[in-house]
C-alpha cells in the first residue's frame, strides 16, 4: 500500500447509480402544477415558464401517484387539500422505497470495485430525504452481508452538498487508518416532498428535484485498480450572509424547502475566492464536477470560471435526464465524467469538484482520473497535496 506524507493514498475505486421505475415528463409535472393554480393564472403561467427554462427533461419518482390523472394526485391536488399525504406516511413511504434503490446502488459499486462486502470497514449513509430507525444504515449492512462490525457514519438532513461532504469524510477515513474501505451510499427520495404551490418562491423547488441513488467504494488503489478517481485535497466553507437562502424544515405534510432566486449571484460572487484557495496557486483543472442544483448555479459557476460548454456538460446531461437528485446527484455526474475520460482513452486528468447545501454550504475538493495505477501516477500525486 502506497503512502504519501505518512497517509494512505485514497481513491473512488468502484460507482454505482439507481434511478426508480417511474419516469416523468418536465411538460407533464409542468401541467400538473398548472392545474392546481386555476384561479391563478398569472402564477400558472409562472410554473410552465420556470419549468421550461430550469433545464430539465425528465425526472424520475418512487411515487405512482404523479402518473395518475391529474384529478387524483394527492401531492399537488387541483381541489381539495385535505387529501395532501402526511409527513408520516412520506415517511413510511420512504422507508419502502429507500432501501432497494440503495441496495442497487451499492451492489453496482461494490462489483465495479471488485470489493468483497466482508472488506468493507466503513459504512457511510447519507439523505435528508426521509428518516427511521434502525435506519438506512442497519438495512444495507444486513441486506448486502457487511460485518456486524462496520463503523457506520449517518450522514442526515444535510442537503444536497452531502453526498460531497461524505465523500471526502470517507477519504480522511481511508487516509488517517491504513486497510480501512469504505462504503458510502446517498439515497433520495425527494419527489415525496412536494407541497401544493402557493407562492412564486416554491416553484423554483418544485421544478427540477427528482428522486435516485448512488454509491461508491472508496479505498487505497492497488496495483490492479483501473479508471478510478484519485481523491486530493478539499474542505467546506459557509458563504457569507446567505443563512435564510437555502432552508429545509419538517412539516406538518412533508418536507418544506425554500431555495432564494439569490443563490446563483451568492455563488458567483464568492466562488472564485474560494477555488483560489483550494488549488493555491495551481493552475484551473481540466474537468468540473459541478452538483447541477439547477441551470443557473452551473450557468453561475461557467461564467465566473470561464469554463467551456464541454466542461459542464456532464452537470447539464444528469440535470436534463434526471433533475437534481439532492445528495445523490454528485456521484451521478462524477460517474459519467469516469465513463467519459474511459472511453476517451484518458491517462490521468485533474479535476475539481463541488457540491452546494444549506448554510450557504460550498464542498470543493480536488480529484484526478486515473487510468492505471502505476509509479507514473505517484510522481504526479503532489498536486493532490
Amino acid at each position: 500500500m502506497k503512502q504519501t506524507n505518512g497517509m494512505s493514498d485514497a481513491a473512488i475505486l468502484g460507482m454505482g447509480t439507481a434511478l426508480p421505475k417511474h419516469s416523468v415528463a418536465q411538460s407533464d409535472i409542468a401541467e400538473l402544477i398548472a392545474s392546481t393554480l386555476q384561479n391563478r393564472s398569472d402564477l400558472a403561467r409562472f410554473a410552465r415558464r420556470v419549468f421550461r427554462s430550469c433545464g430539465v427533461e425528465t425526472r424520475y419518482t418512487c411515487e405512482s401517484n404523479y402518473l395518475d390523472p391529474l384529478e387524483a394526485c394527492r401531492y399537488l391536488p387541483s381541489h381539495d387539500e385535505s387529501a395532501v399525504p402526511t409527513t408520516e406516511e412520506r415517511m413510511d413511504k420512504y422507508k419502502r422505497e429507500a432501501l432497494p434503490l440503495g441496495l442497487t446502488a451499492a451492489e453496482k459499486a461494490l462489483k465495479d470495485a471488485d470489493m468483497a462486502p466482508d472488506r468493507i470497514t466503513h459504512l457511510i449513509t447519507v439523505s435528508c430525504t426521509g428518516q427511521y430507525q434502525p435506519g438506512l444504515d442497519v438495512m444495507l449492512i444486513r441486506h448486502l452481508g457487511l460485518s456486524p462490525r462496520v463503523n457506520r457514519l449517518p450522514l442526515i438532513f444535510q442537503g444536497c452538498a452531502a453526498g460531497l461532504k461524505a465523500i471526502q469524510m470517507a477519504r480522511d477515513v481511508v487516509q488517517g487508518a491504513p486497510g480501512s474501505q469504505v462504503l458510502v451510499v446517498c439515497v433520495e427520495l425527494c419527489t415525496l416532498h412536494f407541497q401544493p404551490v402557493k407562492e412564486r418562491e416554491a416553484l423554483f423547488a418544485a421544478s427540477f428535484f427528482g428522486d435516485g441513488a448512488s454509491s461508491c467504494v472508496i479505498g487505497p488503489p492497488e496495483s490492479h485498480h483501473q479508471h478510478y478517481l484519485k481523491l486530493g485535497s478539499g474542505y467546506s466553507v459557509l458563504l457569507p450572509d446567505s443563512t435564510e437562502d437555502m432552508t429545509w424544515e419538517v412539516g406538518n405534510t412533508g418536507f418544506d424547502l425554500f431555495l432564494s432566486p439569490r443563490i446563483p449571484k451568492l455563488l458567483g460572487a464568492h466562488l472564485e475566492e474560494e477555488l483560489r484557495v483550494l488549488l493555491e496557486g495551481d493552475k484551473l483543472p481540466e474537468l468540473w464536477a459541478i452538483h447541477p442544483g439547477g441551470r443557473g448555479i452551473v450557468d453561475s459557476v461557467q461564467e465566473v470560471m470561464r469554463l467551456s460548454d464541454e466542461q459542464t456538460q456532464y452537470s447539464r446531461e444528469i440535470l436534463r435526464t434526471a433533475g437534481n437528485l439532492s445528495s445523490v446527484t454528485i456521484m451521478f455526474v462524477l460517474n459519467a465524467m469516469r465513463q467519459d475520460m474511459k472511453a476517451q482513452d484518458q491517462t490521468f486528468t485533474e479535476g475539481v469538484a463541488m457540491a452546494f447545501g444549506p448554510g450557504l454550504t460550498a464542498e470543493l475538493m480536488r480529484f484526478n482520473y486515473v487510468k492505471a495505477y502505476s509509479s507514473s501516477v505517484k510522481e504526479q500525486d503532489h498536486v493532490l497535496l
